[in-house]
């Protein structure tokens, strides 16, 4: 498939766009993930006219009420962002985005916890840069993530699963919403979703079973709702454990007492956090191939993503 189209923040690629003429580059989006990833780069503050170099800036107010003003001159630049922010979120309606990485902290583009400073010059990190809040109202099944939260390994292979689900869901419905299509999409990415939420797999199946019966773009808009809400939720140890034991559940009548007793004791070891996800998981893709278990070879569960990104090497 071609590469997934992802928006950043422009500094995080290297760019020299901060309010210093600086960057803030970040290798492994730059170099690793971007090996798969075409990337959109967006600046808010140079792309509105602000200037390299600029005044630093901040968000002062109160939730509801906030303003985007330069630290020194306290000049207010919230209506030029906000005009600008409306008609960028429009544009990037024809990128074909599966997802945004911000640059966190930012008064631009900062995705949460951003300094809001009150009347009194007290900060509190409660609000949400400018950009970042448009872009996520404009585009609220996108997955998005801030960089430094990717540097929990937890987080960043939950956003790398999601831009992945995100880019087969767009080629899905680029090949037209049929309904066979989406039935093949679910029983594909049962257990992947499973391991998030068993309560929104089971949301979702009854949708898909009553497919006939629905509009075809409620349909269609209806299971991605469902769909990303449940990649939001984290994949827990207990839960992959469980979708694991799931998995063993195939091999019923072709596994030894041996290998079954193998698997049990791996997926213990998973489930104490002694070994990660990895190692059960490359397991059981030994006995998908050995046992030639057709239903398997197609579980993105077992492939979501890269091997080579090693992102479950470290969940």
């Amino acid at each position: 498939m071609d590469k997934i189209r992802l928006g950043i923040s422009s500094c995080l690629l290297g760019n020299p766009v901060r309010y210093d003429g600086g960057h803030q580059l970040d290798r492994f989006l730059r170099d690793t993930l971007g090996q798969y990833v075409d990337y959109v780069p967006v600046c808010p503050e140079a792309e509105c006219g602000l200037g390299i170099p600029r005044e630093t800036m901040r968000l002062e107010g109160e939730p509801g009420s906030v303003r985007l003003l330069t630290t020194r001159t306290k000049l207010d630049h919230t209506e030029r962002m906000r005009q600008w922010a409306a008609a960028r979120v429009v544009e990037l309606e024809n990128e074909g985005l599966c997802g945004f990485v911000f640059k966190g902290g930012s008064p631009s583009s900062g995705m949460e916890r951003v300094k809001l400073y009150d009347a009194n010059g007290v900060p509190r990190k409660i609000g949400v840069g400018l950009f970042a809040a448009a872009f996520m109202e404009h585009f609220p099944l996108l997955p998005v993530e801030e960089d430094g939260r990717l540097h929990d390994p937890v987080l960043r292979e939950n956003f790398i699963e999601r831009i992945f689900v995100a880019r087969r869901w767009r080629a899905l419905v680029g090949e037209g919403k049929k309904i066979g299509s989406l039935v093949a999409f679910h029983t594909a990415h049962k257990l992947l979703i499973m391991a998030h939420s068993p309560k929104h797999y089971s949301e979702m199946g009854k949708l898909v079973a009553r497919a006939k019966d629905v509009d075809r773009d409620e349909l269609y808009d209806s299971y991605q709702k469902l769909l990303m809400d449940a990649l939001k939720l984290r994949a827990t140890l207990k839960k992959n454990t469980n979708v694991l034991q799931h998995l063993m559940g195939y091999f019923k009548k072709e596994l030894s007492s041996d290998e079954k007793q193998e698997l049990l004791e791996v997926f213990q070891q998973y489930h104490d956090g002694t070994v990660p996800l990895i190692v059960p998981i490359t397991l059981i893709r030994h006995y998908v191939r050995k046992y030639d278990q057709p239903y398997l070879k197609d579980q993105m569960y077992l492939n979501p993503h890269p091997i080579e990104l090693q992102l479950r090497n470290h969940v």
